[in-house]
């Protein structure tokens, strides 16, 4: 049997860098093994933290994080080492080389509670990185398995996120299904977060054991340059609610300010599926008024497509809009707001602006030339658009100052459509930072967006959750399943509030009646109460579309929402003032109990409303399962403690499942 050297490490890093170097020790064992794996163990002083790096029998490393005797995660670096491969140590951490390749695990920070490193290694072109986290891990004393958060934003969107499945999948916003949110965060119930670095050209792979991290220079990524990094930063926290707030002071920011608040306290009607395209100002008008002849209140009426003369020229079509000063001024005597649908295309054969903006470089452009300036959107043919450029600071300017030219006709701020990087020609070339390529463009454009103002809404971001704006979630079918459907919904709010972004707009209520999709009455009243708790309301289809008892109900739940407007408003700031979500999940509560943790179609509102919506159709019960604590049933007033079941809770259509703390005192 072959004798091996195990090097053992210890760093107090609360010490000044001197200290830190008379005080590091380095214990050498003798360890009699019957191969030539070499291990090294690295320990965070203050938290308790400790890192093991172990050579597997195929020359695979594994990173093993530990608190104490509990395993919280493994991390194979899945490359294959030469037979000479060896682990260094430096005051602040470990590097493992060998073949080629040389991975630094490197301490960041080391306090009571909480240990945070970086794990960096710099490629060339051709090369490709690929570490494992084995998502199945279990830890603690009763071996609880783990579960996951985070994630991208999806049209089938599973909670928690270890359900979900990839292969090779480019990790950028795109509106193939509905990633329009991509933060390259998760975190584990072991209170365990990783956090993939901006400029990693990031690719993911997933299955029921493993995610897979994949750095490598290809489409759609920028391809040019010869060198790249890969590193990602880990967070080990004592839970996983201590883990995600601190994620949010670290990697993913908070607002700094609340978008519009009668965005919260009032419906948003939209043109959008009831009307379709083209509008005109007359069915606008008349929307209007059936909104207040119905006694409904509004935070503002929005004008969707088809407005413009053609896609793109920012300019209302003379025919169906005869008077657009006129039309504002009389919806706003009416009581309404007016926000008007825009998006980031033009199309070709709309001229003299597009003729404009191609003259003056104002759109992206591929790098082969064959593409050009090619590009497809929904409301074009095949290369029968073209994408604006939110890269040029001249282009930016160029859109800017257009829409500013429709508010002088007395539109009060805009609903902002697609974004998302996919909707480039292949490998673009659009400048900015090469390693930031091409997601750079959703970032520019949200922020250019964010310009006009809090009463604004966008539907994606890329590292853009300071912003005081409602990000929407894309459009859901007229379904009741998890396929873009109404089940969809709750775990679509919890993603996005775990990643950063608390200020939520859902989507219309019903969804948006693609194809054969029908809109019943039971799918329209469940879609109300299950938004009824999230920040805003969209309608579009109305109730009196149905039938007077749904506008008797949809009354009761418009008015339920407005009743707890100020306690959202008061959750929004918080997440200004400290980052916790407004809608969190219900383990929130209580991150070490295991029920709440995979619970999927319940939510919180703040920390004072356990919600648990109907997302069944034909049911008239559900089960509901209240976190820790001591709960008053919204619906009877009966009092209720947490942390178990309600079973076959009653609930036919015109009622709503909610708790709200007994403590619970509104402004």
């Amino acid at each position: 049997m072959a004798i091996r050297v195990t090097k053992k490490c210890c760093l107090l890093s609360t010490l000044g860098v001197l200290v830190l170097a008379a005080a590091l020790t380095v214990t050498l064992v003798l360890v009699l093994r019957d191969d030539d794996e070499i291990s090294e163990t690295y320990r965070f002083a203050a938290s308790a933290v400790e890192l093991r790096l172990e050579e597997q029998p195929d020359h695979r490393y594994v990173l093993s994080i530990y608190r104490g005797a509990d395993r919280l995660q493994r991390i194979t670096f899945d490359h294959y080492f030469s037979d000479d491969s060896d682990i260094e140590t430096f005051p602040k951490g470990m590097r493992l080389y060998g073949n080629g390749h040389s991975i630094e695990i490197r301490e960041l920070e080391d306090s009571a509670g909480f240990a945070y490193l970086s794990v960096t290694r710099t490629l060339r072109k051709g090369q490709i990185g690929s570490d494992v986290l084995h998502l199945h891990d279990t830890f603690g004393a009763d071996q609880a398995p783990l579960h996951w958060y985070g994630g991208p934003e999806l049209m089938e969107q599973y909670y928690p996120i270890e359900k979900l499945r990839f292969d090779d999948y480019p990790y950028i916003t795109k509106e193939l299904h509905s990633a329009a949110i991509v933060e390259r965060y998760w975190v584990s119930t072991a209170g365990v977060f990783f956090y993939v670095d901006k400029e990693v050209p990031l690719f993911l792979d997933q299955d029921e054991q493993v995610l897979r991290f994949t750095a490598k220079k290809q489409l759609p990524y920028y391809t040019y340059d010869e060198e790249f990094v890969f590193s990602y930063r880990v967070g080990v926290a004592a839970d996983v609610r201590e883990a995600h707030q601190r994620a949010v002071e670290r990697v993913l920011n908070q607002p700094v300010d609340i978008p519009d608040e009668r965005m919260v306290r009032y419906p948003i009607w939209s043109t959008w599926v009831r009307y379709r395209r083209p509008i005109s100002q007359q069915t606008v008008l008349e929307f209007a008024r059936e909104i207040n002849a119905y006694g409904f209140r509004n935070a503002q009426l929005d004008i969707d497509d088809l407005w413009e003369v053609c896609y793109g020229s920012l300019t209302f079509n003379s025919i169906t809009f005869p008077n657009v000063t006129e039309l504002t001024e009389t919806l706003r005597e009416m009581g309404f707001r007016v926000t008007l649908w825009v998006h980031p295309f033009i199309n070709k054969n709309c001229d003299p602006w597009y003729t404009e903006a191609l003259s003056k470089g104002y759109l992206v452009k591929s790098h082969d030339e064959t593409i050009g300036y090619n590009t497809k959107w929904w409301n074009s043919g095949e290369n029968e658009a073209s994408y604006i450029n939110f890269n040029n600071p001249d282009a930016v300017e160029w859109y800017r100052r257009r829409l500013h030219d429709l508010q002088e006709l007395g539109i009060d701020n805009f609903k902002f459509d697609a974004g998302e990087t996919s909707w480039a020609p292949a490998d673009p070339d659009i400048g900015g930072p090469t390693a930031l390529l091409p997601s750079s463009q959703t970032v520019n454009f949200v922020r250019m967006c964010a310009s006009f103002g809090a009463m604004i809404e966008v539907r994606t971001g890329w590292g853009t959750q300071d912003l005081p704006v409602f990000v929407r979630m894309l459009d859901f079918d007229t379904r009741w399943g998890w396929n873009n459907g109404l089940q969809s919904l709750v775990p679509t709010l919890l993603q996005m509030n775990l990643n950063g972004y608390p200020f939520v707009l859902p989507d219309m209520i019903g969804g948006n009646v693609y194809g054969d999709d029908i809109l019943t009455k039971e799918l329209f009243v469940r879609w109300l109460q299950a938004s009824v708790f999230m920040p805003s309301i969209q309608f579009s289809k109305t109730p009196w579309d149905i039938d007077e008892e749904s506008i008797t109900i949809s009354k009761k739940f418009a008015q339920l929402h407005e009743t707890y407007a100020d306690y959202i408003i008061q959750r929004m700031r918080l997440a200004v003032s400290h980052g916790t979500p407004v809608n969190p999940p219900i383990w929130w509560l209580d991150p070490t109990d295991k029920i709440a943790q995979t619970v999927h179609d319940q939510y919180l509102l703040g920390e004072d409303i356990v919600v648990a919506p109907v997302l069944t159709e034909f049911a008239t019960t559900r089960d509901v399962y209240l976190p820790k604590g001591t709960w008053r049933d919204g619906n009877t007033n009966r009092v209720h403690e947490g942390g178990r079941w309600i079973y076959n809770y009653t609930a036919p259509m015109d009622t709503l499942p909610y708790f709200v703390s007994a403590t619970f005192q509104a402004n």
